[in-house]
């Protein structure tokens, strides 16, 4: 089954509603990943006790997958900061930031990781701020910084990671990290996620998903969706596009 809409136009929607959305489509990845971590562990007392209410939500074995996915996040503004934070609360296995860009004051307006205080953020990058920030949060998820270009990711460096969210890069960053993680032995999620004043986009690829649907009888029947990758979601030609497709699709 391929995915009609491989790139999602956010159209009128609330930033505040956009992140939720995002939130929503990256805790619905990382509780399917496999995580690569080997068999998996049982979830300890403190675990259970910590993430008792989403657990009623999604079941342990969603929190078991979630607790052994490692996320990598490239560009960290006012929407992937929300991502991140909602992430180590619901008990990611490990995070890394990759934004080297150093914090400015106008940084402040978007992003409530950074302390208002100029003598903190003052000289560092946002990746180094917002990675301390986010410890406080959960002391029981690994957050870390990771330095570089991500224009220049290799893949062997992909690999430490099962999703990759990227933010702020340009189509041709995009199209880039979203091959390697195509050409890597194991499946590696990737997100582009983009926010401008009231409007969004978002642009998923989790390659080949398998889920389980549930029929009106109580029956289950197991389903597959194949995503395109950006460059193949890019080459589609306007004109096999539904009639219905929002205006925003075209301006992204």
């Amino acid at each position: 089954m391929q995915n009609p809409r491989p790139l999602y136009p956010l159209s009128g929607s609330p930033p505040a509603a956009d992140r939720i959305r995002v939130l929503r489509l990256g805790i619905r990845a990382l509780a399917a990943m496999d995580g690569g971590g080997g068999a998996e562990g049982e979830l300890t007392a403190l675990e259970t006790a910590l993430y008792d209410r989403q657990i009623r939500v999604w079941g342990v074995d969603a929190q078991k997958r979630l607790s052994k996915a490692h996320v990598l996040v490239c560009g960290l503004n006012g929407t992937t900061t929300e991502f991140c934070k909602n992430i180590v609360l619901a008990g990611v296995g490990s995070l890394s930031l990759m934004d080297d860009h150093m914090v400015t004051e106008d940084d402040l307006n978007a992003n409530f990781l950074i302390p208002p205080d100029e003598s903190i953020y003052g000289g560092r990058s946002l990746a180094e701020v917002c990675c301390e920030s986010l410890k406080d949060f959960n002391p029981m998820v690994r957050v870390s910084v990771e330095k570089g270009d991500p224009s220049l990711i290799d893949g062997e460096f992909l690999d430490k990671f099962d999703i990759i969210v990227v933010s702020g890069a340009s189509l041709k960053t995009k199209l880039f990290i979203n091959e390697n993680c195509r050409k890597r032995s194991k499946r590696i999620a990737f997100y582009a996620i983009d926010c401008k004043d009231s409007c969004g986009e978002i642009f998923v690829d989790l390659q080949k998903h398998s889920y389980v649907q549930k029929k009106p009888a109580g029956e289950t029947e197991q389903q597959e969706l194949t995503y395109p990758s950006v460059q193949e979601a890019i080459s589609v030609s306007w004109n096999n596009l539904p009639r219905r497709t929002a205006k925003l699709y075209f301006s992204i």
